[in-house]
């Protein structure tokens, strides 16, 4: 027999959770799961090895044995070293020279791809399609074109009676070189400002015709403000990626003539990995982190001059 409940209580009425907060929960998990690999990867190779080596920076260690700390004596020995600012004014020159030129070829391959002609995706593809092909093969192919016996270039400066130039072998000439390479692979900047276009209202730019304006003022005064948020986007990861240039300085000139091509990246390089410096190595590269962090921040600051947004500016 059941217990009697006595009168005046009410009996216990189970709690059943609601069906939908049940699948709110199983998609949250669901979420965190998918998530969990790239968190996990996070962690592991980029947080993990930033504390590793900011340690590292902090003591002398060849990669092979004990660890001895030193405290800030590799900074020290940084700042009173000459290949450390001849690598960053090397660095410095080719970021700021060569981001702006990449930026104003991308933007007029952009401009005359998105005109409608005909066989525009043929162009379209074979404009990109240096972007997809390995680094390493495109350094090799402008390295024979730059050849100061047999390459391309030379040889056509022959054809119209002009001596040839030591491309990569010049000091004076082989960040300029290094920067016309660098155009072959504008293909990805490009494709956002293409897409950035043709996400112009037209009804602008007719209203604008209407009123007299040429096809220049129209382009200056509505195309560029409207597309101002992706110039940004791509001054900004530019002047990130050539400032961790390596690849095009080690296959094509080593650093060289006499460091002239030595860049940043590829000085660290040869700190770690050639002379076994790791905590040198280590230092160096906290140095261009708090480098590329405050030329990002001081973007940011003066984009609000130039860059407009529809919704208003970001805070």
């Amino acid at each position: 027999m059941a217990d009697a409940v006595p009168l005046g209580v009410s009996s216990p009425v189970p709690t059943k959770i609601p069906r939908w907060s049940r699948k709110v929960k199983a998609d949250n998990i669901a979420g965190y799961l998918f998530l969990a690999p790239w968190v996990i990867g996070f962690l592991a190779f980029i947080v993990g090895p930033m504390l590793a080596s900011g340690y590292l920076s902090l003591t002398k260690y060849s990669g092979f044995g004990a660890v001895k700390w030193v405290g800030f004596q590799n900074y020290d020995k940084i700042f009173q070293d000459d290949l450390f600012y001849e690598s960053l004014y090397n660095t410095t020159y080719y970021a700021f020279l060569g981001v702006p030129i990449q930026l104003l070829v991308a933007l007029c391959l952009a401009v005359l791809l998105n005109m409608k002609v005909r066989y525009v995706n043929v162009f379209r593809t074979v404009y990109y399609i240096p972007t997809v092909t390995p680094a390493v093969a495109n350094v090799f192919l402008w390295v024979w074109i730059f050849n100061f016996d047999f390459g391309l270039i030379n040889s056509l400066l022959r054809v119209v009676g002009i001596s040839p130039v030591n491309w990569l072998w010049d000091p004076q000439i082989v960040k300029p070189a290094l920067i016309l390479m660098s155009l072959w692979s504008v293909g990805q900047q490009m494709v956002i400002f293409l897409a950035a276009l043709q996400g112009v209202s037209e009804e602008l730019l007719e209203a604008a015709s209407i009123d007299g304006a040429t096809n220049f003022r129209r382009f200056m005064r509505i195309t560029i403000p409207l597309i101002s948020p992706v110039i940004f986007l791509n001054l900004l990861i530019g002047i990130i990626t050539l400032f961790q240039t390596f690849t095009v300085a080690l296959i094509a000139t080593n650093g060289g003539p006499i460091n002239s091509s030595l860049f940043y990246v590829l000085y660290i390089y040869r700190k770690g990995f050639q002379s076994f410096e790791m905590g040198f190595a280590s230092g160096l590269a906290w140095i261009l982190f708090i480098i590329i962090m405050v030329i990002t921040a001081l973007q940011f600051y003066f984009a609000r001059n130039w860059v407009y947004y529809e919704s208003g500016a970001p805070s």
